[in-house]
């Protein structure tokens, strides 16, 4: 008989506790028996009795890409939670340690491009990586394991209700009780699989932006869709980054670079694009970028789209392709979440917004995999409007023709420019801010609609917007897009682009020389036109007093109420806006390039101070009584708003109650030229330009501003409230400079001088009869008394003139 020891129990008891763990896992199969199976990318099965996605893991330690998107958005413009909105997009891998499963994102912004996998190993250690989710193994077969994927598919992964936190709308989180997978959108194909979810956020003390787009603010329900998209092969050549050549770049620090290069290279984004006979002057592509327009857009503006997004096609062919780049309708059973279409999405919201170029990009490479657009659809009801205000063509009786209506015709060519320039942000490019003084050389520049006046003294519109891809375009896309045949050297062929570019005289300045207050260039302006700033500015006042005499009942249809002329009056009272910005930030500039070593081009160039004084000369008429003051016809045709009719953020500021309030309008059209003339930057470099080449200098121009404004000649009636008013701004804006820490002490110095000046020209003036003269100075004399009171900021402000919202186009 066998001796039974308790060593053989413990050995036994170990060996049937490791089989039984080694057992207790299911087969798949045996798993999801009479589940729906979706076969693709990652097979996944649908468990319709519980609510859950069962995903098959099959690919372990093999990089993917991940994102998430908002196929169903709040509509809120402000909180920017719009449909169509992508998520960051990132390389990830799935990794088994026992029965869990990690979904991890390596770090891709450090590593060493090298065969040496220790070199690599060393980086990879160097900096943390990203764990995103957590799976537990349900079943396994063959190295294939199940796992349930619906809290990772049901979880905040893209951060709404942070989002709406930090938007001050509320305290929301996720109640999956009310959360859902949305089976329609939730389809698998070989190479990417694609879930869409049902989220409801709940919470309480819902802000205005919410309430105003929900019909309940204690629930925000909204949809997330998540892409698993297989990355793309090795036959695709990463393109070097050049800043002359207007490409976003994709950067990254390589560790294995040598010690005597940069270590930080970048990469352009683009997509893949390749002549099938790359030797051809002109071939076709082995595969056709194409883009497909939301099919729920409406005529006309379908076809404006269609037809401005198709305008790429003129670049690609400058490029050598044939039929390289197009445009067509997205078909009904299409998803324009799924990865595998460019889509050009009309999203509406509540408030006129603005629109996005967007893209899924391999961060590896810089390769761009999905285009995404998304247009806001109340632009085009702004652009007509501003038409109307221009034209004010409504006379008694009369019925336009839309076939020949001029608003309508102007609005559609703004949508046409505007779907260009949107995908032109999805093709790679920056925007371009100098192409304005290029004959319009680029639809990625913000384009003003050009209005001039004929030979009857009559408004026209017809050249409104440019119609076709610009010379600049061209330039770039054959840059970022040229497939160089076999024995060129791709570096000089590419630096031989960009500098005849530059010999024919084309410029590319972008954001970051444009956007800023104190921004130097003379050239990158947004929303301007023409070659010179001071002559175009005036050209727009020409066009704003016509359309300002013109203005009057017949702005608007027969039956509206009267209240609604506001509506339209603030364009075209500001219509002169962005040129004001332009002509005033030529003061204090520097005409610079984006010059590399040996390319030939001037660095730096200062902006002389003839042209600087034009400039201010311009602006100057801009702050005068007659160009502020609005006519008596106007004013007293505007009632307060009819009860129903809420007020919004569109209407000019006003401190009278729900009156029209002139001053108010005058007030913000002063304020909004003197926060350039006077920006601490801007006033440091006017004075050390003075000091180098003897331009125009700080003390100069205050002292012409004064001249123009306190100095004037006093009119009467409300322009003479208009002038006083203007001149507390103009204090207002002397005084704030000179305690503004942020400007040097040179500029203090000037400011406090020209403020002991000023104050003894007004004690001059104390012995005037005028009461209200006398008034206004006293008062002006006691705000000098304590300059730190002076807030710039109390000012009224304009009223949007770009789209609504925190983010660019």
């Amino acid at each position: 008989m066998k001796k039974i020891t308790l060593l053989s129990i413990f050995l036994a008891l170990v060996s049937f506790t490791y089989s039984s763990f080694a057992q207790k896992l299911p087969s798949i199969s045996e798993k999801t028996k009479g589940l729906q199976k979706y076969e693709g990318f990652f097979p996944f099965w649908w468990d319709e009795d519980n609510g859950k996605i069962w995903l098959e893991i099959d690919k372990f330690n093999t990089d993917f890409l991940y994102y998430s998107s908002l196929p169903a958005g709040l509509g809120s413009n402000d909180i920017g939670l719009d449909r169509g909105l992508l998520g960051d997009e990132k390389v990830v891998f799935f990794q088994k340690v026992g029965r869990k499963v990690l979904l991890t994102q390596p770090n891709l912004k450090y590593r060493a491009i090298t065969k040496d996998a220790n070199e690599k190993r060393a980086v990879e250690q160097s900096f943390a990586s990203s764990t995103i989710w957590g799976f537990v193994a349900e079943a396994e077969d063959n190295g294939k394991v199940l796992v349930d994927a619906t809290d990772f598919l049901m979880s905040d992964i893209s951060g709404i209700a942070d989002r709406l936190k930090d938007m001050k709308q509320g305290a929301y989180g996720l109640d999956k009780s009310r959360s859902a997978v949305y089976l329609p959108r939730t389809k698998n194909f070989p190479l990417n699989t694609e879930f869409e979810i049902t989220l409801t956020f709940v919470g309480g003390d819902a802000g205005e932006f919410v309430r105003s787009v929900t019909p309940t603010a204690e629930a925000i329900t909204l949809r997330l869709h998540h892409s698993f998209l297989q990355l793309p092969d090795s036959d695709y050549t990463p393109r070097v980054f050049d800043p002359r050549s207007s490409y976003n770049p994709i950067g990254y620090f390589d560790y294995s670079t040598p010690v005597s290069e940069p270590i930080e290279k970048y990469y352009i984004a683009r997509h893949r694009l390749k002549k099938k006979d790359p030797s051809a002057k002109v071939s076709e592509a082995v595969e056709p970028i194409v883009y497909y327009l939301d099919n729920g857009t409406p005529e006309p503006i379908r076809s404006a789209l269609l037809e401005g997004a198709s305008w790429w096609n003129q670049a690609y062919e400058a490029a050598g392709y044939k039929n390289a780049f197009q445009v067509k309708l997205l078909p009904d059973d299409a998803d324009p979440m799924d990865a595998r279409y460019n889509v050009i999405n009309w999203v509406h919201r509540s408030t006129r917004g603005w629109s996005y170029g967007a893209s899924v990009i391999d961060p590896r490479t810089g390769e761009i995999i999905k285009g995404h657009v998304t247009l806001g659809s109340l632009r085009v009801r702004q652009d007509y409007l501003i038409a109307q205000g221009l034209l004010s063509p409504f006379e008694k009786g009369q019925k336009l023709d839309p076939e020949k209506d001029p608003m309508l015709k102007m609005a559609l060519l703004r949508l046409k420019q505007l779907a260009a320039h949107e995908i032109g942000h999805t093709l790679g490019l920056m925007h371009n801010y100098s192409a304005s003084i290029n004959n319009r050389a680029s639809v990625m520049d913000y384009p003003h609609p050009t209005a001039k006046l004929n030979a009857k003294g009559e408004i026209d519109l017809s050249d409104a917007y440019s119609i076709g891809i610009g010379d600049w375009d061209k330039v770039s896309i054959t840059y970022g897009y040229q497939d160089f045949p076999k024995g060129v050297d791709e570096k000089v062929a590419l630096n031989k682009i960009l500098q005849d570019a530059q010999n024919k005289g084309l410029l590319f300045l972008t954001d970051i020389d444009a956007r800023p207050a104190g921004s130097f260039s003379p050239t990158a302006h947004l929303w301007d036109n023409g070659k010179d700033p001071a002559e175009e500015l005036k050209n727009t006042l020409v066009v704003r007093r016509k359309a300002l005499s013109n203005f009057g009942e017949k702005t608007i249809r027969e039956g509206v109420p009267l209240a609604f002329l506001e509506d339209i009056l603030v364009p075209v009272y500001n219509y002169h806006r962005y040129q004001v910005e332009a002509a005033a930030k030529v003061l204090g500039s520097v005409d610079y390039r984006y010059a590399l070593r040996g390319d030939g081009q001037t660095p730096n160039t200062l902006v002389s101070k003839e042209t600087q004084q034009k400039a201010l000369d311009a602006v100057l008429t801009t702050l005068s009584s007659e160009t502020l003051t609005l006519p008596e016809s106007i004013i007293k045709l505007i009632p307060a708003r009819p009860a129903g009719y809420m007020p919004n953020r569109e209407l000019f500021k006003k401190r009278t109650a729900r009156a029209f309030d002139p001053l108010a309008a005058a007030e913000a059209a002063t304020d909004f030229p003197l926060q350039f003339l006077f920006q601490a930057e801007r006033a440091t470099r006017m004075i050390e330009y003075e000091a180098r080449y003897g331009s125009l200098g700080l003390d100069d121009m205050i002292s012409q501003v004064i001249d123009k404004t306190w100095k004037a000649e006093k009119p009467s009636g409300l322009a003479r409230k208009v002038q006083f008013q203007t001149e507390q701004i103009v204090l207002t804006h002397l005084l704030a400079l000179s305690v503004n820490e942020a400007a040097s002490y040179n500029v203090r110095a000037v400011c406090g001088k020209a403020i002991k000046d000023l104050k003894a020209y007004i004690e001059s003036q104390k012995g005037t009869k005028e009461v209200d003269y006398a008034a206004h100075l006293d008062y002006a004399l006691e705000r000098m008394k304590n300059p730190s009171a002076a807030k710039v900021a109390a000012h009224k402000e304009l009223p949007p003139g770009a789209p609504i919202g925190c983010d660019a186009e």
